[in-house]
Parts: structure tokens; sequence; C-alpha cells
């Protein structure tokens, strides 16, 4: 006798947002449900219960564990709610019809990564939450409401300018208090840019939305770039020499205005809900200031501060990639010394990458987060 196959579950539940997830995802890598709100033992049956109920199945080979949406969820997403979702379950796109080579997959599991973070961290993520503002023909430039995370997809909605972007590896944009952009996901894996389709994806973003149609709140904001990152590893990976193979010259060489490194994990949503609020970071900054001098204009040694011997000091706890490099050489290169202050985790990483001249200064990130806000935590 054939089980009958269930409805959809309640809106508003776990449930329902991870089928929402999958489905803006394509395909979501399993480990990445603990990184969802909720108890470890409440997301384990409702996984379970979706895949009993036929509308959740697992696709797993060459080593890698993929949740994906079945036929019949897809029918009952999109009968309950057209608007959202027929856009997503239509024709040969990544959403409706997942490719199975290893390459498409873990572009899938990248973005689905990000998407999470962006979630968690408390920005606008669902399109149907959002502005159009990558839609073809959409030039009001009154659209930005944010922080606001848009992935890959809704960013190719911009028309042909998409077809000169075809090959970057930025999984979305990010429109924010703090500025605007590029989002990346290197994960576990050394990331090899594309150096060319980045800077058409830079130029995108200054001609197209901060001097275009977002310009009311961009024309003075040049793109920016984030890369996420399994763990605090991947930075010393990122800064190091830019061979031909990974490019990683793209990240020093000024093409955006800022290149920061998050990590795929808890700190990482805190810092990217920092980098989203100018408020806040500036708090920090001038907690932070408190024992030390104003900061010398146009100085030889970029800098946010002077210690007590007139040393320079520098907030790096964003991982600004190349802002931490230029310090460091500017160090070496006019015989000081200085200091760079970050949270205790990043710490052995900034001490691996910085040299001698270098002294590390630790923010407790727990005393931090407990002073000024809290994102739940997942139970793993």
């Amino acid at each position: 006798m054939t089980r009958r196959k269930g409805p959809l579950p309640s809106p508003n539940t776990f449930p329902d947002l991870l089928l929402t997830l999958i489905a803006l995802s394509g395909e979501m890598p399993s480990a990445l449900v603990g990184r969802l709100p909720g108890s470890a033992s409440y997301k384990a049956y409702s996984v379970k219960s979706l895949k009993r109920e036929k509308l959740l199945r697992t696709y797993y080979h060459d080593g890698l564990r993929g949740l994906r949406l079945t036929s019949t969820a897809k029918r009952l997403l999109v009968a309950r709610q057209p608007d959202r979702y027929l856009s997503l379950f239509t024709g040969d796109t990544a959403t409706n019809a997942p490719k199975y080579s290893v390459p498409h997959r873990l572009r899938l599991h990248r973005m689905a990564e990000v998407l999470v973070t962006a979630y968690n961290s408390g920005l606008l993520t669902f399109p149907w939450e959002k502005p159009p503002v990558f839609q073809s023909g959409s030039h009001d430039t009154g659209l930005y409401i944010g922080p606001a995370y848009y992935g890959s997809r809704e960013v190719k909605e911009i028309g042909v300018q998409a077809t000169m972007i075809r090959g970057s590896r930025s999984t979305g944009i990010l429109l924010c208090d703090g500025g605007i952009y590029a989002v990346y996901n290197t994960a576990d894996a050394r990331m090899k840019w594309e150096y060319k389709a980045e800077v058409r994806l830079k130029a995108m973003m200054q001609t197209d939305l901060c001097h275009g149609r977002l310009a009311e709140r961009f024309m003075d904001s040049p793109p920016g770039a984030i890369v996420f990152g399994d763990g605090m590893d991947q930075l010393e990976t990122l800064m190091g020499q830019g061979d031909k193979e990974t490019r990683n010259y793209l990240i020093m060489n000024g093409t955006f205005c800022c290149f920061h490194y998050l990590t795929l994990d808890h700190r990482g949503e805190v810092l990217l809900r920092l980098l989203c609020d100018p408020e806040l970071k500036a708090a920090l900054d001038g907690i932070l200031s408190e024992d030390l001098s104003e900061g010398r204009p146009n100085w030889l040694i970029e800098h946010d501060a002077l210690d007590e011997h007139g040393g320079p000091v520098l907030f790096g706890y964003t991982c600004d990639m190349p802002r931490i490099r230029r310090f460091d050489d500017a160090l070496g290169l006019h015989g000081q010394t200085g200091t760079v202050y970050c949270f205790d985790f990043q710490e052995p990483a900034l001490r691996r990458v910085c040299g001698p001249r270098v002294t590390i200064q630790c923010i407790d990130f727990d005393a931090f987060e407990g002073s000024v806000f809290r994102i739940p935590q997942t139970t793993d």
C-alpha cells in the first residue's frame, strides 16, 4: 500500500524555512542544516519528517551529500504561492533542475552557505521581501532597503549586463548602510578567481548601481568585497602571493576598495552584522579608542589611532585584507612598530600573516557579543 504524501508544512515553521532555503538554492549541503535556528533534535526530526512525506530527498555522490526538493514539493510550493516559486521551478534553471557534476553542485552549496549566513545575520534574504533592484528596467534611485543580500540569480536579472559578468565567482551582492559589497565564498577550497569577470562585476556595480539605479544611496560608496571561508586558516592562503593559478592579486590590487574575510560560522554572522551597521561599528571603535590618541591625518602609515608611545594602531577585526597588508608593509618600509586590534579567534591567523613589527591586541569575542547583541546560535 502506497503511503499518502503529506501536505506542505505550515508557514513560519522550521520545515517551511528549510524547504524555502532549498528552493532558493537548488541543493543545500546536508551539514548546513546544523547552522539554522533550532535544537539539533528538532531539526533532525523535521528533516526525517520531510523525507517521509516525500518532500525532501538526500542526494549523495562523489563524497558530496546534499538536500534537494522532490517534484512533489515543487508542485505543492508553486500551487500554494505561485508568485514566489513558479519562476524558481520553471525551465532549465539551477533551482529547478540542478546539475549532477561536482563543480556545479559545489557552486550551489557555496551559494546556499552564504544564503544561510545572510539569513542568520538578520539580512533581508528572500526575493519577495526585497525591492526588485536588479530587474531589467528598474531605475528608481529610491529602491534601496537594507541591509539586503541578493543572490547571483537575482543579480542576473539586471539584463544584458549579466552576460558581461558570466563566469564571476561571486555568490551575490550585499547592499547595506555600511556600503555595497560583492560577496564570495571559498569555503574549505582554494579559490581560483576569474579576474576579468570580477573586474567587470565591479564595473557593473559602479555604473549600474552606485551611479545608476541606486545613486541616491551609493553614489559616494565605491564597491567593496567580502569573501567567506571555513575557519581562519583560509586567511593565510588568500593573503598569499597572487600567482597565475589563483589570481589572489585581485584581493590586493585595489580592484575593490576593501576586501573583508569572514568565517562561515556564528562569528562570521556577527561580523557581517557589524559590517552592515556603521553606528555599531563606530561604537566599537570608540570603545577601543578610549586609551588611545587620535590618529595623524595623511600620515605615511594608514592607521586608526595612536598608542601611548605614538605608535600606529589599526582596527583589523573585520579582516580587511588589503588594509592589513598595507599597514604591515608600511611598518617595515618606515622602520616602525604598530598594533592590530582583532577578535581573539582571529589572532593565530593574523600572527601568521603579519610581520614581526606587528603586535596583536585581542578583543574578547564572547564579551563583545554579549554586551552588544546576540544572534541566536544553533544547537549542534
